[in-house]
């Protein structure tokens, strides 16, 4: 059997887009045969892809709504002469584990959404109860309605600062799981958070996968990504072993990634809020 090709579910490269305009792209295969897109950064970029990160973090993270009623909340505490630190209103995790896994799951999110037509219907890091642990669920659920046969695409990412191969065999295994479960763990959480906020079109688009499910009308596909070092290449093609057959692992190799953590993560309070204090 001829190996899939990492762009039957990914999409092309999104070469212009935010989360693909500073990243090569090989598609190939691993050793196993599985799709396998290798991304490698361009380090001449290296500010412009802090930035443009950032900016799709505080995104992830927080609305604009959210953010203006913490400031508003900063504000009275202000007047009533109280330390702004009193009003609990910090949105991004400062563990650095937690910032690691977020800046995968994000990257994979948005490039996910970049490439394959899909949509990303809610931001779920939005909903954490505790910012500073991993939020529990599928790392990305994206929907192609689209299609002539809806998809989603379910995601599993992580990072390392040295890749491994018990971390890609996690990310296989998360997958494995998911699929064997059938219907993704987080798809009702997606369809209850667009009731909640009205989008009921969409919300019943979502709700609605699982009776296509059922009918055998829906494709279920699996992304998934680690973030490391230059040898993440290596390594996924190394060690990625499963009789999945939709699923297409994507490896992204920087140049000191523990770095590009801190550098998009501190200061990211101040820039989401525009205050300094």
């Amino acid at each position: 059997m001829t190996p899939r090709q990492p762009d039957e579910i990914l999409g092309p490269h999104p070469e212009h887009d935010a989360f693909g305009c500073h990243t090569q792209a090989e598609d190939t295969n691993t050793n196993s045969h599985l799709p396998h897109r290798a991304l490698s950064q361009d380090s001449d970029s290296r500010d412009e892809t802090v930035k443009q990160i950032r900016e799709v973090l505080i995104r992830h993270h927080a609305s604009e709504e959210m953010r203006e009623r913490d400031q508003r909340k900063r504000e009275s505490l202000r007047q009533l002469g109280y330390p702004v630190s009193d009003a609990e209103t910090h949105r991004f995790p400062r563990a650095d584990k937690t910032r690691k896994g977020n800046l995968a799951e994000v990257f994979l999110a948005e490039y996910i959404v970049a490439g394959a037509d899909a949509e990303l219907p809610v931001y779920r890091l939005r909903y954490n109860p505790n910012v500073e642990q991993s939020m529990k669920g599928d790392d990305v659920l994206a929907f192609d309605f689209h299609s002539k046969r809806v998809r989603i695409l379910v995601g599993e990412a992580k990072f390392r600062g040295t890749p491994s191969k018990a971390a890609v065999e996690d990310i296989v295994s998360g997958l494995i799981r998911s699929h064997l479960a059938g219907l993704p763990a987080s798809l009702q959480f997606v369809a209850d958070r667009l009731f909640e906020t009205d989008n009921l079109d969409l919300g019943h688009r979502v709700a609605n996968c699982a009776i296509l499910m059922a009918r055998g009308r829906l494709d279920l596909q699996y992304v998934g990504l680690l973030l490391s070092n230059t040898n993440s290449k290596a390594c996924v093609d190394r060690h990625t072993n499963s009789d999945l057959r939709d699923l297409v692992m994507i490896s992204l190799g920087v140049h000191d990634p523990n770095s590009l953590v801190h550098d998009c993560f501190d200061g990211i309070e101040e820039d989401a809020n525009g205050d300094s204090d």
